[in-house]
This record gives C-alpha cells, structure tokens and sequence, in this order.
C-alpha cells in the first residue's frame, strides 16, 4: 500500500520532503488540487481533515459534486500477451473480455471488505 490517509471517503497521498522536514500530501479522487502539510504525523493527519472538511464545504456552497464523478467506462493499457491471455480465460469462462474484468476488478476492490 502507498503513504496514503483516509477521512469521510477521502483520500490523502502523502510524502515527506527530507530537505524541508516536512509531511505534504494532496486529496486524490477530486476535480481540483488541494494540498496539506505538517512537521509530525499528528500535524499532517489534522491538516488533511481540515481540507477536507473545508473542501467538502467549499462544494456545498459551489452546488458541486466533491468526488470524481466516475463513467462506469475507461481505457486500459496493457501488453497484448496480457490482453490476449485475458481474453483466453474470459472465453474459457464463457463471458465476455468486459465482464472478465470486471469480475476480477470487483474481486480485488472487494477483497479487503469481506
């Protein structure tokens, strides 16, 4: 798992500069950048709450959504051996390359939750 933080649906990636001694991090997953900093963990873990509860008020107040809004649709880039042994198994399965995966995508979100 990568440096991240998670507050009311939110999530912070996180870094820590060595030449300022300094933890920064931005909110992942929204339309706009907002970033945060602290010198210790605690700093770091307040200053992401404030954002994001200053950032959740700033939509309400912009009537906007504060989440990417997601399609249900994407492109993914993978070698074409990949690609063709996916599309092996999916036949192997009797589904298609598109229920294939997302099955497996499912499985591997989901794995954590059970």
């Amino acid at each position: 798992m990568k440096n991240v933080m998670t507050y009311k649906s939110f999530i912070g990636s996180v870094q820590f500069s060595a030449k300022d001694y300094t933890f920064h991090g931005k909110i992942e997953g929204i339309n706009d950048l907002i970033t945060f900093e602290g010198s210790s963990v605690s700093e770091l873990t307040k200053a992401f709450h404030e954002a994001v509860d200053d950032y959740i008020t700033l939509c309400k107040e912009a009537n906007k959504k504060a989440l990417k809004s997601c399609k249900g649709s994407f492109n993914v880039r993978i070698p074409a051996e990949l690609h063709g042994k996916a599309l092996q198994r999916a036949a192997m399965e009797g589904i298609s390359l598109n229920q294939f995966v997302k099955e497996t995508i499912q499985k591997e979100v989901l794995k954590d939750t059970l």
